[in-house]
């Protein structure tokens, strides 16, 4: 698995060459994935010099256990150095085994978070809000963008479905473990029993399309126009600039509403067809090529319960690892490392067991 590592420095010299390249600069496209193949590059070299240097020094000890082994204060810590040298071994091998692992395509792109109340009324739509305020805490700690594309909201606080385009670095591998239902279980302000009502909310991470990864014929798309709908207030349009879209041949239908201009919400309507359509296909393709394609990239079946948000316990369980967490009021406000760090984790340990 190490052997092509030694090119690493040739690699990183190679790429260092074309980042300053004036032709590489002006395609920006081009250019952040050089800037991402030289980050990933670097870390990698640095974790193969660690390695290094930590296999040179386990042969010095090895040679001064030779050259002085009746020196028994000296053999002593020799040996305890050997072993704590061994453990960081251990580490640095690990990971650079899972910097080695086949990447996930879809890693570097953004994401279409679409989030759906499903059992509990107005309940679900209320924890469907509560969601997409992590989310958008959570990003707002990487450093991500977040816009709406599309939202159906209910007049207390609450989205029947909401979605959300979240662009920035490696978006998608960080977020692609969350598509599943999402449990909620704790007493609604509306309970005057204090009884726990349990809700469920759908949760969908959608890698963004690029148009030449998709091409969509025009003659199949079929386009509508209505008045906007909504709570009231300014934001209800009093023109037909509402947008629905259908996928002729496989009945897709997007809306888009939240823009006053009827060419926006065409345009953000489309941009989630193109995600819908070419994220459907690779469902496909993958359930075609291996049925353990999901070990790779976490749960694909959206129907299933993968997490529970317990509010009375301030507890969170992730089903999907058996993990439980009693820091809910964190985790809600943004510190979803606390759970996605562990799948990571959980689901590069069964890739690595596959190869």
């Amino acid at each position: 698995m190490f052997e092509n590592l030694a090119d690493l420095e040739q690699k990183l010299s190679r790429l260092e060459q074309q980042l300053s390249d004036s032709g590489v600069i002006s395609d920006q496209k081009r250019y952040q994935q050089i800037v991402r193949e030289h980050s990933q590059a670097s870390r990698l070299h640095a974790l193969y010099t660690d390695y290094l240097a930590v296999l040179k020094q386990m042969e010095q000890n090895r040679e001064l256990l030779r050259e002085e082994p009746d020196d028994k204060d000296l053999v002593e810590l020799a040996q305890m150095e050997f072993e704590e040298l061994a453990d960081r071994k251990d580490e640095l091998e690990n990971a650079i085994r899972v910097r080695l692992l086949p990447r996930d395509p879809n890693d570097d792109k953004n994401i279409f978070l679409e989030i759906r109340a499903g059992t509990g009324g107005d309940e679900a739509a209320l924890f469907a809000a509560d969601l997409f305020r992590m989310y958008c805490r959570y990003a707002e700690t990487k450093g991500w963008k977040v816009e709406i594309m599309s939202s159906h909201a209910i007049g207390i606080g609450g989205y029947k479905e909401i979605i959300a385009l979240i662009s920035g670095d490696r978006v998608f591998s960080r977020l692609k473990y969350e598509s599943g239902v999402h449990r909620v279980q704790r007493v609604p302000d509306t309970e005057t029993q204090g009884r726990i009502h349990t809700s469920a909310v759908t949760v969908a991470i959608i890698p963004e399309a690029d148009e030449v990864e998709l091409h969509i014929d025009p003659n199949e798309l079929k386009f509508d126009v209505y008045r906007s709908s909504g709570p009231g207030g300014q934001s209800v349009n009093t023109t037909d600039s509402a947008v629905r879209v259908t996928h002729l041949p496989t009945g897709l239908v997007v809306t888009c509403q939240d823009e006053k201009s009827q060419h926006k919400n065409k345009a953000k309507a489309l941009q989630v067809l193109r995600a819908r359509l070419l994220d459907r296909l690779e469902q496909e393709q993958h359930q075609k090529i291996s049925a353990n394609r999901k070990s790779q990239i976490g749960t694909g079946d959206r129907s299933e319960r993968i997490r529970t948000y317990n509010y009375p316990q301030n507890r969170i369980s992730e089903h999907r690892i058996n993990f439980t967490l009693y820091k809910l009021e964190q985790v809600l406000a943004g510190a979803l490392d606390e759970i996605i760090q562990p799948l990571m984790e959980h689901y590069q340990a069964e890739a690595l067991k596959a190869l």
